[in-house]
């Protein structure tokens, strides 16, 4: 199968130079950049900062959009504009690398009231030439008949929702004829995949969200998940926006190329890890293990909240630190705090005082030989059941 343009193969050299070209020509805090490693200088923007601009200056908190067709609204609220201008979400690509294509007729089972995910699949599939059926979520019977009567070959939704119309099928006597699958917003479990394949149907997966849209996508060669092209992506210690080297867990942080909504190093609150190499599939872009957990570990111990950068303040004010993670536990019906810590050298008096006064609660101090490379800064163990 082609790959969906040129881009998708070209050199690191050529994708470096093109997307600080496009940096530099958003203007503002991108303008002066000279390299993309610059970015890291620049701060990062949470929902939190998103929300609490949007409060202050709706609906949009200020930043530049430029002419879009839909304003959508996700849970917080959050207002995020959308374009209907060809592959305005960048969702072609991954419905390419799927093989849905002009010959397709596809069941978009994302939602469409309020939020943007089922937009953002149907400007895809128009980018592709495929025919949409606009279903929405629920309403099972419909679907079975409508997929039947069409006769829908691909399906675009969360991974679970498909083995459901697929059962309500097989009790209703009604053959379909899926042979692809889209999916995202949820867990592509193994099994799941492996069940729809015994099926004949071919299951892809890809990372978006209604901020950034497409951010990264499978490929046939299901060998992680492929950088979008119209994006640039960091992985970061949790609670900060240093970046991270290559195969450690950290935070998701995106850079959005699209002149009508830039968002310049947004902090998706996810979890993942940069992989070596390239796709065997000839794309060229990084790649990122996908998602594998979020990285808002707030906890409440004792009455007070422990953040992340909490823990990386720590981390800084000791150079002989490499790293740490706070550890809480029930110690019969009492918070237990143990801050777990790899170094070199160091004092663990001193360590323990800026425990006190970073965190403002006092707890053990361990010294550990390595952390595993999960991303994790807090682990709450305490059993809520």
């Amino acid at each position: 199968m082609s790959h969906f343009d040129d881009l998708e193969t070209r050199s690191s050299d050529e994708r470096h130079a093109a997307q600080l070209a496009a940096l530099r020509a958003l203007g503002g805090a991108t303008a002066d950049l000279r390299d993309l490693s610059d970015l890291s200088r620049l701060p990062v923007l949470r929902k939190s900062d998103l929300s609490a601009r949007q409060a202050a200056n709706p609906p949009f908190g200020g930043m530049h959009v430029g002419p879009v067709g839909h304003v959508f609204q996700s849970p917080g609220p959050i207002y995020e504009p959308g374009g209907t201008t060809h592959d305005w979400w960048r969702m072609g690509r991954f419905l390419h690398a799927c093989g849905i294509g002009p010959s397709d007729v596809v069941q978009n089972c994302f939602g469409y009231h309020l939020t943007p995910a089922g937009h953002i699949f149907e400007n895809g599939a128009r980018a592709v030439g495929a025919r949409v059926l606009p279903a929405g979520t629920g309403q099972t019977d419909l679907q079975v008949r409508a997929a039947r009567d069409i006769g829908c070959t691909a399906y675009a939704g969360t991974p679970d929702y498909l083995k459901v119309i697929l059962d309500r099928a097989d009790e209703s006597g009604v053959d379909l004829s899926f042979t692809r699958a889209a999916v995202g917003g949820g867990a592509l479990f193994p099994s799941l995949r492996e069940e729809y394949a015994d099926r004949g149907i071919a299951t892809l997966q890809c990372y978006a969200t209604a901020d950034l849209g497409n951010v990264a996508y499978e490929s046939p060669a299901m060998e992680g998940m492929i950088l979008d092209e119209g994006v640039i992506v960091e992985i970061v210690r949790p609670g900060t926006g240093d970046p991270l080297p290559e195969g450690e867990v950290g935070e998701v942080v995106v850079t959005t190329l699209n002149p009508d909504y830039p968002l310049i190093r947004f902090a998706t609150g996810d979890l993942s890890a940069m992989m070596p190499g390239v796709s065997p599939c000839g794309r060229t872009n990084g790649r990122i293990r996908g998602w594998m957990g979020r990285a808002d570990q707030t906890a409440k111990i004792k009455g007070m909240f422990v953040r992340p950068e909490q823990v990386a303040a720590l981390v800084a004010r000791h150079p002989e630190i490499r790293a740490a993670r706070v550890v809480v536990d029930r110690e019969g019906e009492m918070d237990a705090m143990t801050v777990q810590v790899t170094a070199e050298g160091g004092d663990e008096g001193a360590w323990a005082a800026s425990v006190a006064d970073l965190l403002k609660l006092k707890g053990r101090v361990e010294r550990v030989d390595d952390l595993p490379n999960d991303g994790k800064v807090i682990d709450d163990r305490r059993d809520y059941g």
